[in-house]
């Protein structure tokens, strides 16, 4: 990894002081931002986004679908994991801890608004981030790269349903034209860009264009996360600053999501006889998130100074280190994969 994945979590960190100090000091100047939108997609959030998940769209490439049945076991639980069982868990964590557990410390419409953001994490695989961290346990790049190519072939007809659905449950109104415009601005049309600025490279005949491509502008997908986060929490600001437990509190249902996710997956690996290069990958796709969507989609949804946008803030902050951390359990773990 390049020093910007390293250290993201670090970088996150720093925004976060800077997007809150930035907050109380300059709220005029974020208030200026949050007025810039359309149609409830703020447009200086919607840029920073689109840059962010750009990049990512051109790593996958569709051509990879021929090899779909090559290695079953791992795809099916891939699938499951992401699509049967991760949404639910999350939505079920959300309302267990702030409907329940944390409902003394936290008002009732703000609870939701959290449990929304985590709902919206849930149901939104990782696309990007996954290479990085299957490179990490040399796991089998072709079969990641069908894992990332199916995934985002499903998320863009079920990401809308399954959100809907379980955001429905939680009683959280939700109007489908924004969610359907979400997936059209942050799926839809970076898959196509992605799409057509991948064959375009590939067709000049020199395949390595397009990983100098990617190389090149992987750097600016960081800087657009790293700039919504300071604008988030800027939004935040005085919030955090009157309850500086917020973030523990989001963190704590997140952690174990991760965790339990990852030790199901990766124990149905172990018990089915996956080999380790495709055990390894599809635990880890089924843990990791697309934060960005979900960063995107709950800006959409609830406003850019929501308990839901703050809440998929901090799964950005999260998932850096629980996903380093399950790495190098897995590489730990390689000798009993022995088969």
């Amino acid at each position: 990894m390049g020093i910007f994945e390293r250290f993201l979590s670090l970088w996150v960190a720093l925004c976060i002081v800077i997007g809150v100090v930035s907050g109380v000091a300059s709220p005029q100047l974020f208030e200026l931002v949050a007025g810039i939108e359309y149609a409830s997609v703020n447009l200086v959030v919607a840029v920073f986004i689109w840059i962010m998940i750009y990049p990512m769209m051109v790593n996958v490439d569709f051509a990879s679908l021929k090899d779909v049945g090559r290695k079953p076991r791992g795809l099916c639980i891939t699938l499951v994991i992401n699509w049967l069982v991760k949404p639910f868990t999350m939505a079920g964590l959300g309302i267990l801890f702030f409907e329940h557990l944390f409902a003394g410390l936290v008002d009732p419409q703000t609870a939701k608004e959290y449990i929304a953001g985590m709902i919206l994490l849930g149901v939104a695989p990782c696309t990007a981030m996954v290479f990085v961290w299957s490179q990490l346990v040399r796991g089998d790049a072709n079969f990641t790269l069908v894992q990332v190519s199916i995934n985002d072939i499903i998320m863009v007809f079920a990401f809308a349903p399954i959100a809907a659905l379980l955001l429905g449950v939680t009683d959280i109104v939700v109007p489908w034209a924004t969610l359907l415009l979400s997936v059209v601005l942050y799926v839809v049309i970076p898959l196509a860009a992605g799409y057509v600025t991948r064959r375009f490279l590939d067709n000049s005949g020199n395949h390595e264009q397009i990983a100098d491509f990617t190389a090149r502008i992987k750097p600016f997908s960081v800087m657009g996360l790293l700039a919504t986060v300071v604008l988030l929490f800027g939004f935040q600001a005085q919030t955090i600053i009157d309850k500086p437990m917020v973030i523990a509190l989001i963190a704590v249902p997140l952690l174990i999501q991760g965790y339990a996710i990852f030790a199901v997956a990766y124990g149905w690996a172990y018990l089915w006889r996956v080999p380790f290069d495709t055990a390894a990958p599809a635990a880890l796709i089924g843990t990791s998130n697309f934060f960005e969507l979900a960063v995107a989609v709950a800006i959409s949804l609830f406003g850019l100074n929501s308990g839901a946008a703050l809440a998929t803030v901090v799964g950005v902050l999260v998932e850096v280190p629980v996903m380093l951390s399950l790495v190098i359990f897995a590489n730990r773990t390689r000798p009993h994969f022995a088969w």
